[in-house]
């Protein structure tokens, strides 16, 4: 495949070859944090359940702990990075989302397993935010919606595999060697950093080649990041690293990131809730709509990837959000294996064209400084969204049954409307 995919950058002639060495190394440490997260997602809860006594709110208190210590981290990881670089930082994220897993197996007390849960959240966060940055300096500009596809794909086929393999092997072989496997494949993965490039410790990137700088929009637009709030008149500086707190107050950024949320939301819904929605005679029908979404979002987002390369992220995002907008209403209708289906793969779709899309767009409005916080913000948008989502369905179902609670979903999704278009037009505006 790497060499498929240079060859036909070659074949094009001015475009850069996109797979690297450094960027084959990324790639283990990407593959090592996403099989230890995905293959203990699952099982983690199962094993606070059954120390609990079988009460689901010791699964609940697990999950809910691991994503707000993931939300909490991914807004610190930017300051984390600018003072100590990309490859410090991701080596404590790979160390806290791995060692961790091994004390597991030492109690069921829930309250034990949470404060492991803590300490991975933030191991995870570390390395989506600090990996995420450093990912998209390796990717040339040119081809940037195309790596980050490539990436994604890398990212899904461990999620894929170690999900429903982490509670296969429980099994079949017991919940300590599933969490010592967990946290090797973290531990395992950081032998790969050194290997990387890195930004010096406490100065922005300026690495060759990076994407930001081919963005016109720094300094000459109102919305750019390198405009701070209440001084628009200072001159714009890419030297300057982005502070998180300014990238939710910069509306070129903040755009795409609700309108990515807002299929996030959904996403959480899905995985959390479609088992519960569909009727238990048709278990395998959850599996294969499940499995469907996944598969359909893997390859919507490289083919956004490629399509956004070479006409522009932006257009997209109207699109895909309406995809994804008619699948979950094609879902509500819960009690039909095929529409069932059908709503989760058309879902995915639009899930995939979002993913793809927002996170090509923002990378591409900062300079090389700002790539840590881009990679905070979407994976804030990404880890929030499904939250919110999950606990704010489970009350709207309880008052309107799931059928009805999918359509309503699908309105709210709608709203994002707005954002979207407003893109659409400010990006209009600038061409």
């Amino acid at each position: 495949m790497t060499k498929m995919l240079n060859s036909q950058a070659e074949g094009a002639g001015s475009r850069p070859p996109l797979v690297t060495r450094h960027l084959l190394l990324r790639f283990v440490s990407i593959v090592g944090a996403s099989t230890s997260f995905y293959l203990l997602l699952s099982v983690v809860p199962l094993y606070a359940e059954v120390g609990g006594g079988g009460h689901g709110d010791a699964a609940g208190l697990t999950t809910g702990t691991l994503m707000l210590a993931t939300v909490g981290g991914e807004l610190a990881t930017p300051r984390l990075v600018a003072r100590f670089g990309y490859r410090l930082t991701l080596v404590a994220g790979l160390f806290l989302l791995g060692a961790p897993a091994f004390a597991l197996a030492a109690s069921g007390n829930a309250v034990w397993i949470a404060a492991v849960c803590v300490l991975r959240g933030l191991g995870f966060a570390f390395t989506v935010v600090a990996g995420g940055a450093l990912t998209a300096s390796l990717i040339p500009a040119e081809r940037r919606g195309e790596g980050l596809a490539l990436v994604g794909i890398v990212t899904g086929i461990p999620s894929l595999v170690a999900l429903p393999l982490g509670v296969w092997l429980v099994d079949h072989v017991g919940y300590g060697p599933v969490f010592a496997a967990g946290a090797v494949a973290a531990l395992a993965a950081i032998v790969s950093v050194p290997g990387l490039p890195d930004r010096e410790a406490g100065s922005p990137d300026r690495e060759a080649g990076s994407p930001g700088r081919d963005a016109g929009l720094r300094g000459r637009d109102p919305d750019s990041p390198d405009r701070e709030a209440g001084r628009p008149d200072r001159e714009a500086d890419p030297e300057r690293p982005i502070g998180v707190t300014a990238g939710f107050r910069t509306p070129a950024l903040a755009r795409p990131a609700l309108v990515f949320a807002a299929t996030a939301l959904a996403a959480g819904i899905l995985v959390t809730f479609l088992p519960l929605a569909v009727p238990s005679a048709s278990a395998g029908v959850v599996a294969t709509a499940l499995f469907a979404q996944t598969a359909a979002a893997t390859a919507a987002r490289w083919v956004a990837g490629r399509h956004g390369d070479r006409h522009g992220p932006a257009a997209l995002l109207l699109p895909g959000l309406a995809v994804a907008a008619g699948g979950m209403l094609l879902t509500a209708l819960t009690h039909s294996p095929v529409a069932v289906v059908l709503g989760t793969a058309l879902f995915g779709v639009g899930f995939g064209i979002t993913q793809n899309a927002t996170l090509t767009l923002m990378y591409a409005r900062v300079p090389a400084s700002g790539y840590g916080t881009v990679s905070a913000l979407w994976n804030f948008a990404f880890d929030a969204g499904m939250g919110v989502g999950a606990v704010g369905f489970g009350i709207l179902a309880g008052r309107t049954g799931y059928p009805w609670a999918f359509a309503l979903t699908a309105v709210l999704m709608l709203t994002a409307l707005a954002p979207a278009w407003r893109d659409r037009r400010t990006e209009g505006a600038r061409a």
